[in-house]
């Protein structure tokens, strides 16, 4: 019987603990917030227009990653943003302002989410496929497997992108 109870009260620990997360979130999906970023403060769902290309997996996120950080690094000032991926996968992306050139706001951030479109048009994938007018960068982390991506200033806001 004192068995059954311990069981019961666990559960309903668990339980407590999932309704007290924001909807749609989970305990992993809020491992970063007030490590890397504040709390998140916005929530959007990206339908993208391409699929997940099947050769898709954590070596190449993890490159992608590597290969901005590194084009970054190779300019004759300092980055305005850095830009990671986490998760057990490298499936969550996540770019920060920093310094001084950070993001101000949602709108900067949404900003350079449209100029990192226009690099990706460049890319070979969005050339060779003929996509380059159709598709944005959103388009292209989903390609690559990521399911999300978080773009923050570092201090107020957190804004978080479902990418189905």
């Amino acid at each position: 019987m004192k068995i059954r109870n311990v069981m019961r009260c666990i559960m309903l620990m668990g339980l407590a603990t999932l309704l007290l997360l924001p909807s749609g979130a989970t305990a992993e999906n809020d491992r970063h917030a007030g490590y890397y970023y504040p709390p998140i403060t916005s929530r959007e769902t990206y339908k993208a227009r391409a699929v997940v290309m099947p050769e898709a997996d954590s070596d190449v996120r993890l490159n992608f990653i590597t290969g901005m950080a590194f084009q970054q690094n190779q300019r004759p000032y300092p980055p305005s943003f850095v830009m990671f991926a986490k998760g057990e996968r490298f499936e969550r992306m996540i770019i920060v302002g920093i310094g001084s050139n950070g993001f101000r706001g949602i709108y900067q951030a949404r900003a350079v989410l449209a100029q990192m479109t226009s690099i990706a048009r460049t890319s070979p994938v969005f050339r060779e496929n003929n996509v380059q007018d159709l598709l944005t960068f959103l388009d292209l982390a989903r390609m690559l497997g990521f399911e999300e991506l978080t773009v923050s200033d570092g201090q107020s806001f957190a804004h978080r992108i479902a990418l189905k």
